[in-house]
């Protein structure tokens, strides 16, 4: 299944992408949060599906809203692919470096991006994004992690590098600003993904190639993920986790680049859809 959300900020609804048309199943359920995943919703879907429901249009000029609400938690890698620590003249990480940003960054996938005021290092990041489909706790194995996972999406991981390496070591201060992470366009459960270990990932910024990378050299996989952070805290259905970015980022170029007002990026992730986010200043 391929779940998405519609509509106006604050005013979203629940819907699927079946065959290429949005539908909205917001006279079934309330939104896909954490009750929907505890409570089985995934399964409740496929039970309307299979048994012929029929699900009324979304209308053409309805928003794309992040493919999931507010999550309690966004938790995000840092350094997760080899190529990237290389080209951040940075060395593998022995563990997963965690690092979280405010859970009100998260919007739709083609909402305005907002450079935060005094930014002159705001950054892009392609990532591949999990959400939890099931509170975990203590997990015994990667292997069990797999019965824990959601769905899998694009995350756009923004960063402003100025506030997050230059203001007092506080990661959080460059990674939390309001926008900072384009969710979707759609969450795409287990199922739909053949190996979430071999995506292919890209971003442009005004068609201008940045990134091209692939889950394929990350450092830690998505199940070690999910079983590693769930020895720390309760992984709660609906949190997201961002997994890090391929190389290309503007903090590695020669000289580093940064987006500005007007500027255009595109993102995608093979079998996840793509994004799109015209900068504004805030």
């Amino acid at each position: 299944m391929k779940l998405i959300r519609f509509g106006n900020p604050g005013a979203e609804k629940p819907g699927l992408l079946l065959n290429g048309n949005r539908k909205d199943l917001s006279g079934h359920f309330r939104d896909w949060d954490r009750d929907f995943f505890n409570g089985g919703g995934p399964g409740q879907v496929e039970q309307l599906l299979s048994g012929g429901a029929s699900f009324p249009d979304v209308p053409e000029s309805a928003r794309w809203a992040s493919c999931v609400p507010r999550p309690g938690k966004v938790l995000c890698i840092g350094l997760n692919y080899s190529d990237h620590a290389r080209e951040s003249g940075m060395a593998i990480p022995e563990e997963p470096i965690l690092f979280q940003k405010a859970a009100n960054t998260v919007v739709g996938p083609y909402d305005t991006l907002l450079i935060p005021r005094g930014s002159k290092k705001t950054d892009w990041e392609v990532e591949l994004g999990i959400v939890i489909g099931k509170d975990a706790r203590y997990l015994k194995s990667a292997e069990e992690a797999a019965g824990f996972i959601g769905g899998y999406c694009v995350s756009h991981d923004v960063s402003e590098r100025a506030f997050q390496l230059e203001r007092g070591g506080q990661w959080t201060k460059g990674k939390s600003c309001d926008t900072f992470n384009p969710l979707g366009p759609w969450l795409a459960t287990p199922d739909e993904v053949n190996n979430v270990q071999q995506l292919d990932m890209q971003l442009s910024v005004n068609g201008k190639r940045m990134q091209s990378g692939s889950t394929q050299t990350m450092i830690f996989d998505c199940l070690y993920l999910v079983y590693y952070l769930s020895q720390f805290m309760t992984l709660e259905a609906g949190d997201l986790i961002s997994t890090g970015t391929p190389p290309g980022v503007g903090l590695g170029m020669k000289p580093p680049q940064y987006l500005q007002a007007g500027d255009v990026v595109e993102l995608s992730i093979e079998g996840l859809g793509s994004q799109k986010q015209v900068c504004k200043n805030a």
